[in-house]
């Protein structure tokens, strides 16, 4: 089990909060997601204006 003098044992804010940035750095580090996001965006962006560019469409 963990223990932190300063948080007390099993619970450590500053280990989640590394866990998370550790994380976070290895989403980041996929690089094609921000392409595939770009790309997707710019496909829904056609969609959208092939539609008429209207927000509000009635069903």
């Amino acid at each position: 089990a963990h223990f932190c003098s300063m948080c007390g044992p099993k619970f450590c804010s500053m280990k989640i909060s590394q866990d998370i940035r550790r994380d976070a750095a290895a989403q980041n580090d996929a690089g094609g997601s921000l392409l595939e996001a770009e790309a997707g965006m710019a496909e829904m962006s056609a969609k959208f204006r092939a539609g008429g560019g209207v927000v509000e469409v009635k069903v």
